[in-house]
């Protein structure tokens, strides 16, 4: 949808697009600045596979103000982005036939890596009820002996919804009766909340051994082109296997961009603080407009930056995704994506003024109906 929307651009028609999950905010000033001193200090060598040791320390001490397991650099792998963490991650766990368990709707790339793996993708369909969380009981009716992985990501992308301590806690219950499963929390959004905080999986001790969390610096700081993310684990039979792994495929990420994420975690974050902010804003005024839209139900996002209505009542997801970019030229992305056919999914990482425009075009298209 984001091609296309940009071949209409590009052939002059007016079109918003609301398809991407960036945040359309300046990566900040000091974190650039880094960046610049980085390349006048020569920080364009090879580096250590698992990334740098000051960086690595950073993360650490991020990630242990945000759960009761104490990671220290040994236990953080930086890579290329947190898409390419966990990659490596699947990779490095997943044998041909390892069944995956991936609660839908979910991120598109999940499944698609599992399938490179060789494992067998296990579709949970969560339910509109319960805002497309996980729960204990379907957790429960889907794990078997061949189970290797639970995939879960809170802050959730694209529903924007949030597991609370309590949801987790039934989970985590559930997975002491199968210690053989592996859980890898994708945590990216983890900034990005509104009200609730969230809660990292990193909070139940007893998981330590098996849980896998990634994060990055590219939502929360607007650096989604600096390509920096990274797994956490305490597992060390797991660490010196991924690092092998990434030994082979990328030596290590760009050291210049490194230099920048270590900036990033290590400064202000008055700049996380704003753009969380102003994403509050703007989610205040597209649920607003949402509500005013016939046949449309959705929940508040709780985090992110995604709106995730079922538009059932209209038609498929494809085929509403398909009507507002030819009738009302608003660029989204049908929920058959992520596993959820009778959805489309909003980005409003967009200016107030473009998600207003849009909103008011979608709600004349479809109207016309």
């Amino acid at each position: 949808m984001s091609a296309r929307a940009s071949a209409m651009k590009a052939s002059g028609i007016d079109v918003i697009s609301m398809s991407l999950g960036e945040p359309d905010m300046d990566t900040p000033e000091h974190i650039r600045r880094a960046a610049q001193e980085a390349i006048d200090n020569h920080f364009s060598h090879y580096g250590a596979v698992p990334g740098l040791q000051t960086l690595r320390e950073a993360i650490a001490a991020q990630q242990n103000t945000k759960g009761r397991i104490a990671y220290t650099a040994d236990d953080v792998i930086v890579s290329i982005g947190a898409k390419m963490a966990i990659y490596n991650a699947i990779q490095t766990v997943i044998n041909p036939g390892d069944e995956v368990i991936i609660p839908m709707p979910a991120w598109v790339s999940y499944t698609e890596m599992v399938k490179l793996a060789q494992g067998i993708v296990i579709p949970v369909a969560t339910r509109y009820e319960d805002a497309y969380c996980l729960t204990p009981d379907q957790l429960r009716a889907t794990l078997t002996p061949r189970t290797r992985m639970v995939i879960l990501c809170s802050p959730n992308n694209p529903t924007g919804s949030l597991y609370t301590q309590t949801e987790l806690e039934a989970l985590v219950a559930v997975l002491r009766d199968f210690p053989h499963v592996i859980l890898l929390s994708d945590e990216i959004y983890d900034s990005l909340t509104y009200g609730e905080q969230a809660v990292s999986l990193a909070s139940f001790p007893e998981l330590a051994d098996r849980l896998i969390v990634v994060n990055g610096v590219s939502k929360a700081y607007a650096m989604t082109g600096y390509r920096i993310g990274w797994v956490m684990c305490q597992n060390k039979d797991f660490i010196r296997a991924c690092i092998r792994l990434q030994g082979q495929q990328l030596t290590c990420a760009t050291m210049v961009a490194q230099k920048a994420a270590e900036a990033a975690l290590t400064g202000s974050q008055e700049c996380v603080a704003h753009m969380k902010s102003v994403f509050a804003e703007r989610r205040e005024i597209i649920c607003r407009l949402a509500a005013d839209i016939p046949g449309w139900k959705f929940h508040r996002p709780q985090g992110a930056f995604y709106l995730f209505p079922d538009v059932s009542a209209i038609g498929t997801g494809d085929e509403v995704a398909e009507l507002l970019l030819e009738k009302a030229h608003v660029a989204v992305v049908s929920g058959s994506a992520f596993g959820c056919p009778s959805c489309i999914r909003l980005s409003y990482a967009i200016s107030t003024e473009e998600i207003t425009e849009a909103m008011r075009r979608i709600r004349t298209a479809l109207s016309l109906l």
